[in-house]
């Protein structure tokens, strides 16, 4: 009786230390962040290795032909501007003394023409006078010659009046072309991006080998494209046509699409640990990214196939091997999954989870394991 009384006191014993140890003296259930299985569309992304660049297609830095002093600057830099539009005047005053001296030639030569041509007509009616009075005996085969030369000389003359004419305008048009060359004007629709010159400064054209900056910098926004590197593992799954997604530091939070409108046909190889290929993208809607200067940097991803309606969780809860874990009843699940496309983002799961399960998105301790108490984070 009395070994009876102290084997129930030893089971109370071991009943209370595996109490205490289940509850009081349990390890804290350790903290993780979880995420669900949803459904939803999953991407197989590629992106760029390093940063892309934003450009624009039609560029144009811009100076006069001519050198001389800046009159007039109808625009300032940002301005929009349609093609033909003023950008730039210099002094012009010797050009339009040139052009109206030139005129006046062309009026001078061209009197002196119908003076000439005019002559040309008398000596054809006089010579046919003449030869109506030779042919009746009248007047001499001298003064037949004599006429007939006077003809011919009046109507070389008059040939070359007019040619001395056709030469005089030739000048007009270069005195044209010379008032032209004072004036620099768009040769495109597009925006000031730079302007290096004031009203008062005098500009020097580059001399042929001596390059010297440009005055205005005029730039299409319409035509922006990005260039962008990507690893050259992935330039033969790259086509163009492809969807994209554009963002840029300028614009946080906004995501512009794109289109590949070019895979460059060769790999770029000056840094041999990095061998990329270069592809262009062009905006879908360029007015959207109005006020994006060229020369940001950017980041493109091209969107290489895409289901919709599939099992996805975030690509930070898929290890390595397809290994995930299960947050179900308070304790931590192995898992291994069969998984589809990806991206950085999210895992399309094609077996191994059902919609509404919890699974861990982040391991930050060897504590976070299967069969660990675990609650989720809020």
């Amino acid at each position: 009786m009395k070994r009876l009384k102290w084997l129930i006191l030893a089971l109370i014993l071991v009943a209370a230390a595996v109490t205490l140890r289940m509850t009081v003296l349990a390890p804290k259930p350790v903290e993780v962040h979880v995420a669900p299985v949803t459904r939803g569309a999953v991407e197989d992304t590629v992106t760029n290795t390093r940063a892309g660049t934003v450009k624009v297609r039609r560029r144009a830095k811009l100076s006069p032909q001519l050198g001389g002093v800046v009159v007039e600057l109808p625009h300032r830099e940002g301005d929009s501007v349609p093609a033909g539009e003023l950008l730039l005047r210099l002094d012009n005053r010797a050009q339009r003394a040139e052009l109206e001296l030139a005129e006046r030639d062309v009026r001078a030569v061209a009197a002196e023409g119908d003076e000439a041509c005019l002559a040309a007509e008398l000596a054809e009616k006089e010579l046919a006078r003449v030869v109506s009075l030779h042919d009746s005996g009248i007047a001499s085969d001298q003064d037949l010659d004599s006429l007939s030369t006077e003809r011919d000389r009046s109507r070389a003359a008059c040939a070359a009046a007019r040619a001395m004419v056709e030469r005089a305008r030739a000048r007009v048009a270069a005195a044209r072309v010379q008032l032209e060359f004072t004036e620099l004007r768009a040769p495109f629709a597009g925006t000031v991006a730079e302007l290096t010159t004031e009203v008062g400064e005098w500009i020097t054209p580059a001399p042929p080998g001596v390059p010297i900056p440009p005055i205005i910098d005029l730039l299409d926004a319409a035509s922006t494209y990005v260039s962008a590197p990507i690893d050259e593992v992935d330039a033969e799954r790259v086509r163009i046509g492809q969807e994209a997604r554009v963002t840029v530091d300028s614009r946080p939070g906004e995501a512009f699409g794109a289109r590949v409108v070019r895979v460059a046909s060769y790999v770029l190889d000056d840094l041999e640990q990095n061998r990329t290929v270069e592809i262009e993208v062009e905006f879908s809607e360029p007015e959207q990214v109005r006020g994006v200067l060229a020369g940001t940097s950017a980041d493109v991803e091209v969107v290489l196939d895409r289901r919709d309606g599939v099992l996805r969780v975030p690509a930070a809860a898929v290890a390595e091997g397809g290994s995930v874990l299960v947050l179900a009843g308070g304790v931590l699940e192995a898992r291994t999954v069969e998984v589809g496309l990806r991206n950085w983002q999210v895992v399309q799961i094609l077996a191994g989870l059902v919609e509404g399960e919890q699974v861990v998105t982040s391991r930050p301790s060897t504590e976070v394991k299967a069969g660990a108490r675990a609650v989720a984070l809020e």
